[in-house]
This record gives structure tokens, sequence and C-alpha cells, in this order.
């Protein structure tokens, strides 16, 4: 069996998989906790049948192959950068989910998350721009880099969230992690199909059978783990020294406005007559407290001499 009928056979598997961990979403009715998730998965889905489609058509029509390559081609680059937002929207989505008993650090993740997504946007169009590349090439160019700088941005967020999934609660056997492992797959696998497409001219290498397999796996664990019963959510129970606490105290208290102390220079005024009279009974009290006082320790020492 030669490499082209292999990646057919993985193209047939990948959107079975496919189609299978979606099912699993709908099922366990976990499509709306992980929308960005199950969007890609329709994005993936649509974009694998309609490539299979345009692949049988340009086979059975060889006389003239030119428009189910064009229609080939757009279908492909156009799924490629929708792929690219919604794998990064993924893990901002299990950020959230990872991060809500903390909601300071999760509103705090959200302001990072949208500075990172515009920086890496303008980077990628930056980029992208380079001598003798006009047209098509100039929109492979991007989206091939758009790919790159979003499976980066997607790794390193992942890292954080798997660093965190111990002190949230959550255990190894929590869809928020099975969640977090395929998109790790998906996001190292697209990092190096990325900067191998902008060079490569072949349908059918190495790279795009290994490309199969990673997503297939990434499929598999999806399907997996959110078709199994998930384990219940640990109390969490943080240290007063930890730094989860005291950064999320810290990014609950950014963005409030401070409260305000009078010091000085307040008119008598400003004050109702109920607060004045208070405060003059409060004063009275002060005054007589160490006077009284005083007559106590007077008596407490003339009893003790009588003794």
């Amino acid at each position: 069996m030669d490499i082209t009928s292999l990646i057919d056979i993985l193209s047939i598997a990948e959107t079975a998989v496919c189609g299978l961990a979606l099912a699993a979403l709908l099922v366990r009715k976990q499509a709306r906790a992980y929308l960005y998730l199950s969007a890609f998965l329709v994005v993936r889905l649509i974009s694998n049948v309609a490539m299979m489609v345009t692949l049988t058509l340009r086979s059975h029509n060889a006389a003239s192959p030119w428009l189910p390559y064009k229609i080939y081609f757009y279908v492909y680059w156009v799924s490629f950068a929708l792929e690219a937002a919604l794998l990064l929207l993924c893990v901002y989505g299990i950020y959230m989910l990872a991060m809500a008993p903390l909601r300071g650090l999760q509103r705090l993740g959200t302001l990072v998350f949208r500075w990172a997504a515009a920086i890496s946007l303008a980077v990628s169009v930056g980029l992208a721009f380079g001598p003798h590349l006009t047209g098509l090439r100039l929109v492979i160019r991007l989206v091939a880099q758009l790919q790159q700088t979003s499976s980066i941005l997607t790794l390193c967020l992942l890292l954080f969230v798997c660093f965190a999934i111990r002190p949230m609660g959550l255990s190894y056997g929590s869809r928020i992690f099975g969640a977090s492992l395929g998109l790790g797959v998906m996001a190292t696998t697209n990092l190096v199909v990325s900067a191998w497409i902008v060079s490569g001219k072949q349908m059918y290498s190495a790279v795009n059978l290994g490309n199969g397999l990673a997503v297939c796996a990434a499929f598999a664990i999806w399907t997996a783990y959110f078709s199994l019963p998930e384990p219940k959510r640990r109390m969490i129970v943080l240290p007063t020294t930890s730094p989860f606490l005291r950064w999320n105290q810290i990014a609950q208290a950014l963005g409030d406005a401070p409260g305000y102390v009078a010091v000085a220079g307040v008119p008598p005024e400003m004050f109702a007559d109920a607060e004045i009279e208070i405060m003059k009974r409060a004063s009275r009290k002060m005054i007589e407290f160490p006077e009284a006082r005083e007559a106590k320790l007077k008596n407490a020492e003339g009893l003790h001499q009588v003794g």
C-alpha cells in the first residue's frame, strides 16, 4: 500500500472520528460549555467532507480538473484560517472553565488574552508581507503565518492551564484536561504543518501522513474524554501563602474605584444634627472614661491598705 492510499484512508478515518467527537459533545450536552471546540469540530467536519467530495469529482472528471482543484484550494485555506482562530478561542474557553472559581484571575486572563491575540494578529500580518509575494501566494503566506503564531500562543496558554489544573481542583480525568491535551496535539501538529506547507508542493507526503495520524489521535482523545463520565471537581482549598490566592485578590482589586477618607478641612455644616450629637456623646465618654478608671484605681488601693 502506497502513501497515497494511506493518506486517503486517514482522511476518511479523520472525518469519522471528528464526527464521533462532535456527537460525544452533543450527547453529553457539553456543546454549550465547550462552544468554540464544538465550532472547531463543525468547521473541520464540513471542510473534510467538502474536500473529499472535491477530490472524488476531480478523479471522475479528468478532462477538466481545474474547477475541482480551485474549490479544494479555497475550502482548504479558508478552513485553515478559521481553524487557527477557533483553536485560540478553544484555549480561551478552557481557561475560563478552569479559572471559574477564581473570578479575579479569570477577568485578568481575559484582558491578557485580548492583548496577546491582537499582538499575534499584527505580527502575522507583518511577517506575511515579503518580496515577490502577491495574490494567492500572499494569502497562503498570511494564513500559514497566522496558524504558526496561533499555535505558539495556544501552546503557551495550554502550558499555564496544565499547571493550574491541580490547584483548581481538577484531575487528569477531567474534560478540561482532556480538551487541553487534544488541543496541545493539534497546536503542535499545526505548527509543523504551517511551517512546511508554504514550501511544500506535494499533497501526498510523509508530513501529511503524520498530520493525519496526529489529528486522528486528538479527535480520539476528545471522543474518549467526553464519552466517559467526568470525575467530580474537588473543593478548592488554597493556603494563605498560595500565589493563586494572592493574584486573585490583586486581580479583583484592579479596575475598582478606590475608597475615600476625610482627613481634614471638614466643616461642621456637612454633618447632620444626629451625627453631631453622637460625636458629642462619644467625646464625653472618652473624657469620663479616664476619670472613672482613676477613681476605681484609688478605691482599689484604699481597700488594699485597709486589708
